[in-house]
């Protein structure tokens, strides 16, 4: 999982000009990637370590990056 999604935000840098900051995933493969992250101990630092936002829609079929002007942290935080 973490090598799609690396590829996907690689693919979108490269269309863009810019890195992807919102990721955006089902919860199947929000589970697949927390597996292969375990180490990783909880959200804000799997965040991190993505440098990506972290959305999870269960209508989504495939995951997708994108880019949001919205800060996150701040928007959840109020």
């Amino acid at each position: 999982m973490l090598s799609f999604i690396y590829r996907l935000a690689r693919e979108y840098e490269r269309e863009h000009g810019h890195s992807p900051n919102l990721l955006r995933l089902n919860p199947g493969h929000f589970a697949l990637l927390r597996a292969e992250l375990e180490r990783i101990p909880d959200l804000g630092a799997l965040r991190r370590f993505l440098g990506m936002e972290i959305v999870i829609d269960g209508d989504l079929v495939h995951p997708h990056v994108s880019w949001s002007a919205v800060d996150w942290g701040r928007a959840l935080a109020v």
